[in-house]
Parts: structure tokens; sequence; C-alpha cells
């Protein structure tokens, strides 16, 4: 859904929530060049083929490695008072519609 509220609610949540990161899908475009023409004659922006998928799922892996260093590169203070808590939000509309590979997997019990 576009402009259903999503980054509305996102930059919400961020204010809200203590140690809260956000990945935005809409910062993985692909170059104009690469986005397909569909019949009707105009670029499929909506579709998962747009997305560079694997550079976001790269982008999740490294908030997963180390979610304080990733915090502080993107200009997040973290929070004495909530230093074991960190949050991710990824920020999509076709989040649902890509089936992760299996190394993309979050073990249980990884995440600190």
């Amino acid at each position: 859904m576009t402009n259903g509220g999503k980054t509305t609610l996102t930059n919400s949540l961020l204010r809200a929530l203590p140690n809260c990161c956000v990945i935005h899908q809409d910062d993985f475009f692909k170059p104009q060049d690469q986005i397909a023409v569909g019949e009707d004659g105009f670029k499929q922006w909506d579709v998962l083929e747009s997305l560079d998928m694997e550079a976001m799922l790269n982008t999740v892996q490294a908030w997963l490695s180390s979610p304080r260093k990733f915090a502080r590169a993107h200009g997040v203070s973290v929070q004495p008072e909530a230093s074991d808590t960190h949050i991710l939000l990824l920020e999509g509309f076709l989040l649902y519609s890509y089936n992760l590979p299996r190394r993309h997997e979050v073990p249980r019990g990884a995440l600190p």
C-alpha cells in the first residue's frame, strides 16, 4: 500500500521507542535505468524486482551484528536507561513479498 501512513507511523515509533533504528525499503530502489517498463509504458516501481533486496538484507545483517554500532553510525544515541534494548523497524510496502534466503534467518536467542 502506498500513501497508507507507514512512514508517519515509523517516525512516531522512532520518537517513542528507546534505541530504535529504522531501515526504509524506499532507500533500496535500483537505479532508474534498471527499472523495467511495463506494457503501459511506465516504469514498474511497485514490483519487488525494482528493489535491491540483497542490499537491504545486508543492512539488516549489519544491525544484527552490532545494534549499538549501527545506531551510532545512523545518528541514534543509545539511551543509558534502556541500553540493553535495541529495536529495528523495517518500513516498506513490499517487505512480505520477499522470500528470505535461509542464510538470513536469525537463530532464536541470537539477539541481545
